[in-house]
């Protein structure tokens, strides 16, 4: 299979990002989410994993992909795939209004920024994620924009992927 790339872009910051996916390593992960491109919403900045940003969306994969390639340490550029019960993150606690309630299902689509993550929530225990893609180009331009966001809010970014 010939190398698949997206761009992942915050649209208010004007930041773009280049990731290559990871088919050899999660291959169902990648043909749901490729399927799925483009994908384009709110964004939020981690409360538990530290170096993450991500949007919450609707399932789109007729099934959930199954475990591969996990990791609950993300490094910088990886680009993480997790599938929450609305009753996982369904407290005023998280911060949702809309997105996320008992009795939904709910797919995050999460970039690292940088080191030091951590994948342990103190409500639900180690939260392991999907690795499905890698950012090759932009990383350092994307990080600059994902600090600022948690200096000066998330209210009106949206993160978006869409097939390059």
């Amino acid at each position: 299979m010939t190398e698949r790339h997206i761009e992942v872009s915050l649209a208010q910051r004007g930041v773009r990002c280049t990731a290559e996916l990871l088919d050899d390593r999660a291959p169902r992960t990648c043909a749901a989410v490729w399927e799925a491109l483009p994908l384009s919403g709110d964004v939020y900045h981690a409360k538990y994993a530290r170096n993450e940003i991500y949007a919450l969306f609707p399932p789109f994969a007729e099934s959930e992909p199954p475990l591969e390639n996990p990791t609950v340490t993300p490094v910088p550029g990886d680009l993480c795939y997790f599938s929450f019960a609305g009753t996982e993150l369904g407290t005023r606690s998280y911060g949702y209004d809309r997105e996320v309630r008992p009795g939904t299902t709910v797919v995050d689509l999460a970039l690292f920024y940088e080191r030091n993550n951590l994948l342990l929530n103190g409500d639900v225990g180690w939260v392991p994620g999907i690795v499905w893609g890698r950012i090759t180009a932009g990383l350092e331009t994307m990080a600059e924009a994902c600090n600022d966001l948690w200096r000066t809010g998330a209210a009106g970014e949206k993160l978006s992927f869409r097939r390059l």
